[in-house]
């Protein structure tokens, strides 16, 4: 299979599929680390907000996030008051090792009296996030092509049996003196419905003039 456009970035990639937390103590120091999905910058943001608000008295509650992947993706991170580059930025850090996108951590402080120094900073916030990411489910998202077929009845009923077999999605059907059906189809998938939609209509169903759009979603 051929690899997509570069406007259509990767084939798939693995998301948050819901939110995870981890709790540390050093030197007297709470560190409570909160990961989560955050699908778009807007969505970061709302997510810090929100756990600022739940723990409005705690000492810092230091960010990032990782949007997209690639040179120009979308990220973001903030010390929140600790030293420069103690905490921000090495949560990136390990959430750009996880391999995730469009996760969002959140690393809250208690103070405890007893200063850690920079390294311990770094090492102190790092943890903390790896450490959610480890209790983190996640999920993969595969580029979808979508298409339009109208198909004669005969064929529908054939065709209808065998998208399984091609992990197709059918987002909607209509009925009139022809079927046409909605697909959103995997991109590593495509070529062969291709092929499959050739053969069974000899040659009249060409799939590659009937793409409209694309999207990501999960692979059933």
């Amino acid at each position: 299979m051929a690899s997509p456009p570069k406007e259509q970035g990767e084939l798939r990639y693995r998301v948050p599929a819901g939110q995870a937390e981890s709790k540390l103590v050093i030197k007297n120091s709470l560190f409570i680390g909160t990961v989560g999905r955050a699908p778009t910058v807007e969505a970061a943001r709302a997510f810090i907000a929100q756990l600022k608000e739940r723990y409005s008295d705690a000492n810092h509650n230091a960010w990032a996030f990782k949007i997209t992947g690639g040179p120009q993706g979308a990220i973001g991170f903030s010390d929140d008051g600790e030293p420069g580059g103690t905490a921000g930025r090495p949560m990136l850090t390990v959430l750009e090792g996880s391999g995730l996108w469009q996760v969002v951590a959140v690393v809250t402080r208690y103070f405890g009296g007893i200063k850690l120094g920079t390294g311990g900073l770094v090492r102190a916030y790092s943890a903390a996030v790896r450490q959610a990411l480890k209790e983190l489910p996640t999920t993969e998202l595969v580029l979808h092509r979508l298409a339009r077929l109208t198909l004669d009845y005969s064929l529908y009923n054939r065709l209808r049996n065998l998208l399984p077999q091609y992990r197709v999605k059918i987002d909607r059907e209509t009925f009139t003196d022809k079927a046409t059906l909605d697909l959103a189809i995997p991109y590593e998938r495509a070529e062969q419905l291709a092929s499959l939609l050739r053969e069974l209509s000899n040659g009249s169903i060409l799939l590659n003039e009937l793409w409209y759009g694309q999207r990501y979603d999960t692979e059933d």
